[in-house]
Order: C-alpha cells, then sequence, then structure tokens
C-alpha cells in the first residue's frame, strides 16, 4: 500500500494545498524551499502536521 501525502506551497503562515500525491511522486517533485508535505503517519488533507522533502526522503 502506497502512503499518501498532501502537497502544499508554503507562503508566510499560510499554506496553498497543490494535491494529493503518493511519497515518492512527491520526492519527484520539483525542489523549490516552500513545498512541504503532510507527514505520511497522518491522514493527508486533514493534518496540520506537514515536513519539508529531506525530512519525507528519511521516512521511506
Amino acid at each position: 500500500m502506497h502512503k499518501i501525502v498532501e502537497a502544499v506551497v508554503r507562503n508566510g503562515d499560510r499554506r496553498t494545498p497543490i494535491g494529493l500525491m503518493t511519497i515518492k511522486q512527491a520526492l519527484e517533485m520539483v525542489e523549490r524551499s516552500n513545498f512541504e508535505f503532510s507527514h505520511p503517519e497522518h491522514e493527508a488533507g486533514r493534518t496540520d502536521i506537514f515536513v519539508s522533502r529531506d525530512v519525507l526522503a528519511k521516512m521511506i
């Protein structure tokens, strides 16, 4: 089973959702410092716990 995360763009204290995707797809996205991803141990689209690409990569 694939873990699903929500990708967001962080702009100050606001997050703009980009979409739901697998961790693999999230790690294949263009690297930008303002991208964040929902923590894979929490429900994507509902959690307020987000991590960077580096942290996400260490979780797989």
